[in-house]
Parts: C-alpha cells; sequence; structure tokens
C-alpha cells in the first residue's frame, strides 16, 4: 500500500463562514432565505402562482421552519418553463447558462450572473482548500468542458485559490497521461470511475501509479464507494475527496469532503439550505434518518431555487472537520430512474424517446448497467419489430447506438433482438438492469 502524503490542516485560510457557530449560520441562514423567497416570488412567474396557489407570501417566512409553507421544485418544473422561465433577472443580465440532459429531449437550463460566477468559484476554492489543495497548486482538471458544469466550475475554483490549472478537460487518456508525467500536478479533479482507467495506462506502460507528483484526487460527477476510495488510496498513494454539486443549484462545488476527516461531504450551508423528506409521503425527517434530499438554493441572483427535489438518498449528520455545518452521508441511490454513466446523467425515458423515434424498433427495451473493468458500460437491449432481418438489426443498432452518443453524450452498445427477447414485467416495466458490484 503506497503511503498517503501528510497534509497539515490550514484554518488560518477559511473564510468567514467556516468559522460560524451555529446560531450565526442560522441567522444567516434565515435572512438569506427570506431574501431569496422574495426574489423569486418577484421574478420567476412560476413560483409566484405556485406561492399564490398556497396562499403563501415572501412574509410568511419568518423561521427556517416556514421552509415547509414553500413549494417543492422539481426538475418537471424546470423543463416546462425551458428555457429561461425559471430566471429572477433579464437574461440580458446573464453572463452565462449551463444546462444538463433533461428526459424529453430538453435540457434543463440554468442561469448565472456576474455575482453568481464570483459565488461558484469561491465556494469551488473553499472546496478545494477542504480538500488540501493549496495556493499555488498545479490542477489538472479532467472534468468535461462546455454546457456540462464541472469542469468550468473546478476551473474557476482553482483559478480563484489561486492555483495553476490544466485545463485538459475528458478524454485523449494518453495526452492525460503525458501531461500528468511532463507537469507534475499536486492535485486532479476528475470522475473517480475515469481515473482509476488512467490508473490502468499507466500499469500497462509499465508505470507505477504512487510514482506520480499526485497527492490528492477531487472526485465527484457519480456515486463512488468506500471500497473505490480504498482502492485508489492504496494503488496511488494519494488522498481521495469527494466533492457533490448539481446543476440546478450552481454545479460542483455544493458540498466537499474535507481531507482531515474523509466522513463525508460538508454542505455548505451559508449558500444552500438542506432538508431530508421521505420521498413518498414528501414530509421531512430528521436529521440522521434516510431520506431524499431537497436543497434551497439561498444566494443565487439569476436563478432562486426554492426546495429542489435532488432525488439523492443520504442523511444529514453533525459538522465534523466544519463543526457549524452539516454533512451529508453518502449518496446510497437515487429516489427515481436516473442512471450516472461515465459522468453523464441518463434516464430510460431519454433511450425510449430514441427507441420509438426508429421505425423498426419496438417499445421494449432494457438498460442493463455493467463495469467490465474500471469504466461503467451501457448496453441498450431492444426489440426488433416481428419480421425484422439480421442486416436491418445490426443497421438500427448502429444508428440508436449514433443517435445516444449525439444526444445524450455518452456511450453505449446496442442489441437488436428478436421480438420476446425482452422481458416483460407486470406493471412498471423494469428499464434498469444494474449488474454492476457495489
Amino acid at each position: 500500500m503506497a503511503p498517503l502524503p501528510e497534509i497539515t490542516p490550514r484554518p488560518d485560510l477559511f473564510d468567514d463562514a467556516e468559522r460560524w457557530s451555529v446560531d450565526e449560520l442560522r441567522a444567516t441562514q434565515l435572512s438569506r432565505l427570506r431574501d431569496c423567497v422574495r426574489r423569486a416570488y418577484d421574478g420567476v412567474g412560476h413560483y409566484r402562482r405556485r406561492l399564490d396557489g398556497l396562499g403563501v407570501h415572501p412574509e410568511d417566512v419568518r423561521s427556517l421552519d416556514d421552509i415547509r409553507l414553500l413549494p417543492l421544485t422539481t426538475k418537471a418544473d424546470l423543463r416546462a418553463n425551458y428555457p429561461f422561465g425559471m430566471f429572477a433577472v433579464p437574461r440580458e443580465q446573464c453572463v452565462r447558462v449551463h444546462a444538463s440532459s433533461g428526459t424529453t429531449g430538453r435540457p434543463t437550463v440554468v442561469g448565472y450572473t456576474a455575482g453568481d460566477i464570483d459565488t461558484w468559484a469561491n465556494l469551488v476554492a473553499r472546496s478545494l482548500r477542504g480538500a488540501g489543495v493549496r495556493p499555488g497548486d498545479l490542477v489538472h482538471v479532467a472534468y468535461g468542458y462546455g454546457l456540462f458544469t464541472g469542469g468550468l466550475g473546478a476551473h474557476y475554483g482553482a483559478e480563484r485559490l489561486g492555483c495553476t490549472v490544466v485545463p485538459m478537460s475528458g478524454g485523449q487518456t494518453e495526452k492525460q497521461i503525458q501531461l500528468i508525467q511532463d507537469f507534475g500536478p499536486r492535485a486532479i479533479m476528475v470522475t473517480p470511475s475515469y481515473f482509476l482507467s488512467l490508473v490502468d495506462h499507466l500499469v500497462e506502460r509499465g508505470i507505477d501509479p504512487a510514482d506520480t507528483s499526485l497527492e490528492i484526487g477531487v472526485f465527484g460527477a457519480e456515486p463512488w464507494t468506500e471500497a473505490m476510495r480504498a482502492e485508489i488510496e492504496s494503488t496511488t498513494g494519494i488522498h481521495a475527496t469527494d466533492i457533490f454539486g448539481l446543476s440546478e443549484m450552481m454545479g460542483p462545488g455544493v458540498a466537499q469532503e474535507c481531507v482531515e476527516t474523509k466522513d463525508g461531504l460538508t454542505l455548505w450551508e451559508d449558500h444552500f439550505y438542506p432538508e431530508i423528506i421521505d420521498p413518498i409521503t414528501e414530509e421531512a425527517v430528521p436529521d440522521g434518518q434516510e431520506g431524499e434530499l431537497v436543497l434551497t438554493a439561498l444566494t443565487r441572483e439569476a436563478m432562486p431555487v426554492l426546495r429542489y427535489r435532488t432525488r439523492d438518498l443520504t442523511r444529514l449528520l453533525p459538522g465534523t472537520a466544519r463543526p457549524g455545518m452539516r454533512r451529508l452521508a453518502k449518496i446510497t441511490g437515487r429516489s427515481d430512474d436516473l442512471m450516472i454513466v461515465r459522468g453523464v446523467n441518463v434516464f430510460p425515458t431519454q433511450i425510449e424517446e430514441l427507441v420509438l423515434a426508429l421505425p423498426g424498433l419496438a417499445p421494449h427495451f432494457q438498460c442493463v448497467l455493467t463495469r467490465p473493468g474500471r469504466m461503467d458500460q451501457l448496453t441498450i437491449n431492444v426489440e426488433g419489430t416481428p419480421g425484422l432481418a439480421g442486416d436491418d438489426r445490426e443497421r438500427l443498432a448502429a444508428e440508436l447506438a449514433h443517435r445516444v452518443k449525439a444526444t445524450i453524450g455518452t456511450t453505449a452498445q446496442v442489441v437488436v433482438l428478436a421480438e420476446g427477447g425482452v422481458e416483460r414485467s407486470v406493471g412498471k416495466a423494469r428499464r434498469i438492469v444494474d449488474q454492476r458490484e457495489g
């Protein structure tokens, strides 16, 4: 097992919020929640209609418990107001938009003012400090750039911390390895599955993965386990920390695992107010009990979001590395059918839309998830219409794979089966078969 490098905590680098008492934090949260509800009510027609329908007005929010008076927000709400209907400011006041995949061909669009970008950079910088990254470090960013928030969010945060950024983005594995060897970065920001793929390529080239300059990995964009952390750390000798985010809130930097404890994600509660609810009844559950994570973006200017259902199943735990702020336990699953394949969100309904658009394919399919090596593999088993010839099956398989890559952004193997080749179920179709270990 490769020894881990020593990383000394640096409380002198904390910002004010990281030092607040619980009472100071709650007072700030209430003030920001009231402001957030007012911005949403005044600037977003969707929220004005929902709040008026409930007989709730911004002045009714007098305590943090009153957040339960507010409506929940879902991805469906964001899609219904595509593209800019959830913005609280004119689109001209936004300096950037990002978007994530949806289930109907419409992405969920998120807008940022200059102030939002500044807040985001500060929070990712705070997250990187929590992971042990320091000003002056060289940071290799292997998250994808573009409409996905990962690459640019990591980039701006590392620059704000005072680091030198290598904006590598995803793919080009050989070049990734070359630049890591040539440039000597101290930290890498990447999905854990792709990092393990990089490790495999190093081994194939006769390079000991523990001999690189890397000391810290900031891993996110997909769920990962303690077993994966143990493998990464024992094989490479780097500290493996978790970063959490979602585009509807901001992007990466909503919560971060601190390197000195590695005991769950410290949620930056001065900007994101958490609740845990029963995903069926939508009633609140107490801290420590598992349920669905709901977040309110307290400080977003362009797009205040009230009580967003993340669909992530987790627990709220007391703070440790930052005692005033609570932690998120490891996310154990989701309350919907979202698949995360190599950092890309994939919904069965997206696959269904593409299947139904191709004459010759029947509306019977399953998404099979495996992990034959380091990387997740998505295989789509779909039935052809009765009497479909073998050549036509191969053609349709290639065409569906192409459309999945072009519209969703992930690679999939497609197998077109004969009639009856996909199992039938009573009631809800079993769209996802997860054969990955763990």
